[in-house]
C-alpha cells in the first residue's frame, strides 16, 4: 500500500491541525491560571471595606462562569478551524447552524430564560459559591454557579440541579455574615429578670471566650420575650456572626445555657 498521499497530507495538514491544537490547550491553560488573577483584583477593587470571605465567593464564582464560557468559545473557534484545514466549507455549516439555531430557539425558551436570569443572578450579586441558600424551595450550600443552572448541596449532602429560570426568590442565609436566631422556653414559675440576665452574661461569656470571639460579630443577647406556649415562656436570642458560624454559635450556646440552668 503507498502511503504517501497520508504522509503527504499529514505534512501539509497534520502539522496544521496540530498547531491549533497545542494553541487552543496553551490559550486554555492560560485562561484557568490568568482569569481568577484578574477577576480576584477587579473585586478587591470593587468590594473594598467588604469582608475577605464574600470577596473570595464572588472570586471564586465569577472565575468558574468566566472559564467556562471561556472553553465554549475556544473550542468552537478551534473547531472551525480544524475543518477549514481539513477542507470542510465552513460558510455552510455555519448557515446550517443559523438555521438549525432559529428553529431550535423556537423551542428553547426555557434556555434563554435560564441564561438571562443567570446574568441577573451573577451581575447583581445575589449569592455564590459557599453561601447557604434557599432557592424553588430547596436550601443548601451553593457548589457552582452557572449561566444556566445552579448547583446546591444540602445537609445530608444530596445534590440538586436548579435551573436559573425557576428561581424566583433567593434567600441567602450567609452574605457577608450571618445571624444568631433561636428561642428557647423557660417555665411559668420562673423569675423572668433573672432568667434574662443569666441568659445574657452566658452570651457574654461565649463571645469573650478566645475560642468563640473570632466568629461573633455581635454578642448573643436576649431581644425579648417572645411568646406564651403551651409549655413555657419563648424568649427570643439574636447575635451576629461570620457566614456559615451561626450554627455551631447557637450549638455552643445551648450547651452553655443548659449547663447554667441546672446550675441555677
Amino acid at each position: 500500500m503507498d502511503w504517501t498521499p497520508v504522509i503527504d497530507w499529514l505534512k501539509g495538514h497534520g502539522i496544521q491541525i496540530l498547531i491549533i491544537i497545542v494553541i487552543s490547550l496553551a490559550l486554555y491553560f492560560t485562561m484557568r491560571r490568568v482569569v481568577p488573577i484578574f477577576v480576584e483584583r477587579t473585586v478587591k477593587r470593587t468590594m473594598k471595606g467588604r469582608p475577605n470571605s464574600a470577596k473570595k465567593k464572588r472570586t471564586d464564582t465569577l472565575s468558574a462562569v468566566f472559564i467556562q464560557t471561556g472553553i465554549v468559545v475556544i473550542s468552537i473557534i478551534a473547531l472551525f478551524s480544524i475543518l477549514s484545514e481539513i477542507d470542510v466549507p465552513v460558510a455552510p455549516a455555519l448557515a446550517g447552524l443559523g438555521i438549525a439555531g432559529v428553529a431550535i430557539g423556537f423551542g428553547a425558551q426555557n434556555l434563554v430564560k435560564d441564561i438571562l436570569n443567570g446574568l441577573f443572578i451573577l451581575l447583581e450579586n445575589h449569592y455564590g459559591v459557599g453561601d447557604y441558600v434557599q432557592l424553588a424551595g430547596v436550601d443548601g450550600i451553593v457548589e457552582e454557579v452557572g449561566l444556566r443552572r445552579t448547583v446546591l448541596r444540602n445537609r445530608d449532602g444530596t445534590v440538586h440541579n436548579i435551573p436559573n429560570g425557576e428561581i424566583k426568590i433567593s434567600s441567602n442565609s450567609t452574605k457577608e455574615w450571618s445571624r444568631v436566631d433561636m428561642n428557647i422556653s423557660v417555665g411559668y414559675g420562673e423569675n423572668l429578670d433573672h432568667v434574662i440576665d443569666v441568659i445574657n452574661r452566658v452570651g457574654t461569656e461565649l463571645a469573650d471566650d478566645p475560642d468563640w470571639a473570632p466568629v461573633i460579630i455581635e454578642t448573643p443577647q436576649v431581644l425579648r420575650v417572645a411568646a406564651f406556649e403551651d409549655s413555657g415562656i419563648a424568649i427570643t436570642i439574636l447575635g451576629k456572626t461570620k457566614q456559615m458560624q451561626q450554627w455551631n454559635v447557637m450549638g455552643e450556646l445551648r450547651l452553655r445555657l443548659k449547663r447554667v440552668f441546672d446550675e441555677e
